[in-house]
């Protein structure tokens, strides 16, 4: 609860602000801080004064271990919600609820199964394409408010009939679980969700759904900011995966190649640059093996998600020049939209690094044209929209408080 209180008192802060709040708190110097990570007070003082761009997980990673608070702390997760006609009114509380459910650990002590309808394996497969789709289409409340169910019916049809196709479906409602909760800054939650896919997937009997769910996990452990752990998961599964690999199965290539992704951005926010290049050599051999853009499993793996992946692992490493001459020339329109308007806000991130804030701000307006949800909750968004807003001189221009005011963003 304090956390929860703590964050509500921060969120309409900037990350550098953030920053100098819990520094305060700390009771540490300027000179102090900026001495654990390896920058001078000058910089510390301009990035708590928003005259510096702090939009690097790495960086950020860096100041949240000094300040020994989270990452999600620092880049102001979790974000409330808001309800809408899709998601209604039971959001990721009632998705908490279902993953803290105790009844999957002893069944036989909870007679709450008793109460969930036992859905046809065929209406659950529905069920969760309905979830998946929605993700990708960046609709993050309506799949909010279905997963509860979901979980629940994939869970008791599990223990019913627990052949591989039953233990497929809850592995994968579990992974739609996470990349849910990892959207809306609940990553310890996503995690959660991750493991518990994990446990499933190695009753599915198939090595892509195992790997489908190890990539899940990697991509949870990143996003708490533990990045040797994602990238030793990675490799690890990457390992697996090789064995599998000889009969050229998509999904198995499409599985595989997405935790390489996954991987070279684990490694891009350790500034591990050999690493990086490493990953992303094979996952653009691997999706030259694909043939082309795909979505197997709903990866959305193919060669313009490589390059999607240079552009991020470029940001992250601070090669804002090689981000500005590939990002803006990539053609994204056949992905599904949550990977098109994460790229335009890498892009608008690019933009803004370089100085051209009138390019960021359009680069903002566009993806919000394509899923105002996604934009309203990423930190990326929010955190350039809260520095705009800071920095501006007098009175901001109407495209910019007007996309302020719809993110809930106030000055």
């Amino acid at each position: 609860m304090e956390d929860e209180v703590v964050r509500g008192m921060t969120q309409e802060l900037t990350v550098g602000e953030r920053v100098a709040w819990y520094r305060r708190r700390r009771g540490m110097s300027q000179e102090a801080l900026a001495g654990l990570v390896g920058r001078s007070e000058d910089w510390m003082s301009k990035i708590e004064n928003n005259r510096i761009s702090l939009d690097r997980l790495s960086v950020i990673r860096l100041l949240a271990d000094a300040l020994d608070i989270s990452l999600g702390d620092l880049i102001g997760e979790p974000t409330l919600l808001e309800w809408t006609a899709d998601s209604g009114t039971s959001t990721v509380p009632a998705l908490r609820a279902a993953l803290m459910d105790y009844g999957h650990l002893v069944p036989s002590l909870t007679s709450r199964g008793s109460d969930v309808e036992l859905l046809g394996i065929t209406a659950l497969e529905r069920d969760l394409s309905d979830v998946f789709d929605a993700y990708q289409a960046s609709k993050f409340g309506f799949a909010a408010g279905r997963l509860p169910a979901l979980l629940a019916a994939a869970l008791a049809r599990a223990r019913t009939d627990a052949d591989e196709r039953s233990h497929r479906v809850l592995a994968l409602s579990y992974q739609a679980a996470a990349s849910v909760l990892t959207k809306l800054g609940e990553a310890d939650l996503a995690w959660n969700a991750a493991e518990r896919g994990l446990v499933a997937a190695n009753h599915a009997g198939d090595p892509a759904i195992l790997g489908s769910l190890m990539r899940s996990t990697a991509f949870t452990i990143m996003s708490t900011g533990r990045l040797q752990p994602a990238i030793e998961l990675v490799q690890t599964g990457a390992s697996y995966l090789e064995r599998h690999l000889a009969g050229c199965r998509s999904d198995l290539l499409s599985v595989y190649g997405t935790l390489l992704l996954v991987g070279s951005m684990a490694a891009a926010r350790s500034g591990r640059r050999d690493v990086v290049r490493n990953f992303l050599t094979e996952a653009d051999r691997t999706a030259g093996r694909l043939g082309g853009d795909c979505n197997h499993l709903w990866t959305a793996f193919g060669p313009t998600n490589v390059d999607i992946h240079r552009v991020n692992t470029a940001m992250e490493l601070g090669d804002v020049q090689i981000a500005l001459d590939l990002g803006p020339m990539l053609d994204t329109s056949a992905l599904p939209t949550e990977r098109q308007v994460r790229h335009r806000l890498d892009i608008a991130r690019a933009f803004n690094f370089a100085g051209r804030q009138d390019d960021s701000i359009c680069a903002v307006l566009e993806a919000e044209r394509m899923a105002p949800e996604q934009v309203r909750h990423h930190y990326l968004s929010r955190q350039l929209v809260l520095v705009w807003m800071r920095n501006s001189r007098g009175r901001p221009t109407h495209a910019l408080e007007s996309l302020a005011h719809r993110m809930r963003i106030v000055r």
